[in-house]
């Protein structure tokens, strides 16, 4: 038996679906636009907790970052940098005393902090070198 053809217009559930499916798709480019939005003021957020001298985690916690427990006192890695020499590896940070038992995440992170703020930069793999 063959198949009745459907009317031009299509019948009203079709109707419907055809508007829902045009409102997703018009949302669905709403969020995204919103999206690339609010990462642009968190990255624009993040580049002026830096040039604060807060980090971007702390910035918008709105309050310091806490110290964890066995991580003891909070270091101040500028004066860290100061007490390397010129050309440095992660290896040599560990000689000084306040950072010996830090974890390596967290000297990584300094040493990304300070090439980040243009106080250091990378030589070659695993050798940095203080400016």
């Amino acid at each position: 038996m063959p198949r009745r053809k459907r009317p031009q217009g299509g019948n009203a559930l079709e109707q419907v679906r055809r508007q829902a499916r045009n409102l997703m798709v018009a949302l669905h480019g709403e969020i995204r636009a919103k999206e690339v939005e609010l990462k642009r003021l968190k990255e624009e957020e993040a580049s002026l907790s830096r040039l604060g001298g807060r980090s971007a985690s702390a910035a918008s916690n709105g309050r310091a970052a806490r110290v964890s427990k066995g991580g003891g006192r909070r270091v101040d890695w500028g004066t860290i940098l100061q007490q390397l020499p010129k050309q440095f590896k992660a290896s040599d940070i560990r000689t000084v005393s306040s950072v010996k038992n830090k974890r390596s995440s967290e000297i990584f992170a300094a040493i990304t902090r300070w090439i980040e703020a243009g106080s250091a930069k990378r030589k070659t793999r695993g050798v940095y070198e203080r400016l």
